[in-house]
């Protein structure tokens, strides 16, 4: 958490970048990149997320939700798997990338919010704040704090289509056994493909 809050827009300018230059590499010559001073610069664990976007649609969004690798690694690792890997579509080509967006997520650990009663999510999840992880002993699914906000979603709906994420029904989240826990992120991303990075102004933590 401390090592987040101390992300500048210039650390959020060289993740994006990063995140751009790994995919390139990768689709142009098959490769991962490897430089030891972005290695060493963002050498502490995180959750991450790349998001593509191509002309206001998503093209690949995959991450780590959990702190469980360096966030450079995670960050190389989650470009080239949104470019390549997700199974919403398919694989990104070169000759895309010129009209791709790049977003990146920096998360904080989740924590799971805990009510005695599930009408108290309702009070206790902050649209604009919070991303989402819904989960229960067979199945779980997350969406970032960015995406209730693109499609003007009510905490309700927020979780409901959270749940629908995992493949429950939407209602899973009154549910006793249903596991719900929020997060925060850090948002950077490109205004427009290859164009200025700036750091997404509702960015906020707890």
């Amino acid at each position: 958490m401390n090592e987040l809050k101390k992300l500048s827009d210039s650390d959020g300018k060289e993740l994006v970048m990063m995140a751009r230059k790994a995919v390139t590499e990768f689709l142009r010559n098959d490769s991962k990149i490897e430089e030891p001073s972005f290695n060493s610069k963002f050498n502490f664990n995180s959750g991450v997320f790349v998001t593509l976007n191509k002309q206001d649609s998503l093209r690949g969004c995959i991450g780590y939700p959990l702190p469980e690798m360096k966030l450079s690694k995670g960050l190389v690792d989650a470009a080239i798997s949104a470019a390549t890997q997700d199974p919403r579509f398919s694989p990104v080509t070169p000759e895309e990338l010129d009209k791709i967006v790049f977003e990146v997520t920096v998360l904080t650990p989740p924590e799971e919010v805990k009510v005695n009663n599930f009408s108290e999510y309702l009070t206790e999840i902050k649209v604009g704040k919070d991303g989402l992880i819904v989960e229960n002993p067979f199945t779980s699914g997350l969406l970032l704090p960015q995406v209730p906000i693109e499609y003007n979603w009510s905490v309700e709906e927020f979780l409901e289509y959270t749940c629908q994420k995992a493949g429950l029904e939407k209602d899973a989240w009154k549910d006793k056994e249903t596991k719900i826990s929020r997060f925060q992120g850090m948002i950077f991303k490109e205004e427009s493909p290859n164009g200025e990075i700036i750091r997404e102004s509702s960015n906020h933590f707890l």
